[in-house]
This record gives C-alpha cells, structure tokens and sequence, in this order.
C-alpha cells in the first residue's frame, strides 16, 4: 500500500473548495470500502484535508454522508424550464433517477440502512436539512400555475411530494437503476392528477 498523502504538501484550500473535495473524498472512500469499513481519517487523507477540518464541520460519517448526497445532486437548483410541467416533471424525475444510480444512491443507500440498526443514527438521518428537491419541484409548479397548466388552490404540500416521495419508495424497496417506465408512470398517473384541475 502506498503512504498516504501528506495534506500538509498539497495546496491550502478553503471554505466551499475544502468541502467539496472532502465530500467528494467521502463518496469515493464509501464506493471503494463500504459504509461499515468507512473511516474519517481515510477520508481526510483521500481529500488531502487534516482530520481536524473534517471534525469541525462533521461529528461522524453519518451526517457526513447526507452532506454528501446533497453535494452529489448540484443541479436540483437548476430545475428544467420546457415550457409544459409534464416535460418539466419527467425531465427533473429522471435527472433524480439517474443520480439516485450514482454514487449519491449508493450512499443514500448505505446511510439508510445502517439508520435502520441504530434508532439514534435513524433520528440524525430525518433531521438532516436536505429540501433540494421539493425546492426543484415547488419551482416547476410555480410556473405551471402561473401558465395556467395548474389551479394554485390544488398545490399542497403533500401533492408537491408526492412524486419524489414515490420515486425515493422505489429506489428504498427495489433499488437502481429506476426504469424509465416507473418514472412516466409516476408522473403520468400521480403527480399530474393531483395536480391537475378537478372536472365539475
């Protein structure tokens, strides 16, 4: 095994570049070692970082991970603008879909099922701030509203998470990849007549 680099050599980084490379560390240590083998100072060393940069920010692997799984879906706050919400849902549900086959599920995955031994890590889990994507998906009804596609009296929390919600169910009981068919179905048969304006 070679020696593990030195954070001292390599150059000093800062606020927003030091966290992305420790968490992009983290995603690659968990892809190589698992969740159970994890270990903050292999982290530290792969993101050329002190262990002491890692503590400051992240008490253990577990909060250190959801971080990491947010890190990992950046373009959720640019959500698509195609001018209908049914080509708005089926392109930012598939852009989820793809990320949750990517290292953002693998360590979604491993971060919820160790919560599932450890009713304490399960309590950090449902705590962590998260919110991207009902943020993404609220955007994309707000404009369906204001196009007119959407009765703003039929937009309630619950509807707006629906979707997510079913698609997060999926990836929880059958894992990835979410075929393609699963996700139109989603949208098609839940999503759009929850939102849609009701006859009579």
């Amino acid at each position: 095994m070679s020696p593990a680099p030195d954070h001292r050599a390599a150059p000093r980084r800062r606020g927003a570049a030091l966290e992305a490379a420790i968490l992009e560390a983290a995603l690659a240590e968990l892809a190589e070692v698992g969740y159970g083998e994890l270990r903050m100072e292999r982290v530290a060393q792969r993101a050329q970082a002190s262990k002491a940069s890692l503590y400051r920010r992240w008490p253990g692997k577990t909060p250190l991970l959801m971080d990491a799984v947010q890190h990992a879906f950046p373009d959720l706050d640019s959500p698509p603008d195609t001018g209908t919400l049914r080509t708005d849902l089926l392109t930012l549900m598939r852009r989820i879909a793809t990320q949750l086959a990517g290292p953002a599920g693998h360590a979604l995955s491993a971060v919820l099922a160790d919560s599932l031994l450890d009713p304490t890590r399960a309590a950090r889990v449902r705590s962590h701030p998260g919110g991207s994507t009902m943020r993404a998906m609220r955007v994309l009804v707000d404009r369906a509203v204001a196009r007119g596609e959407v009765d703003a009296l039929r937009v309630t929390d619950r509807r707006v998470e629906a979707g997510p919600a079913l698609l997060r169910h999926h990836f929880i009981t059958h894992g990835a990849p979410i075929p393609d068919h699963v996700v139109v179905e989603i949208v098609d048969e839940v999503v759009l007549p929850l939102l849609s304006v009701a006859d009579g």
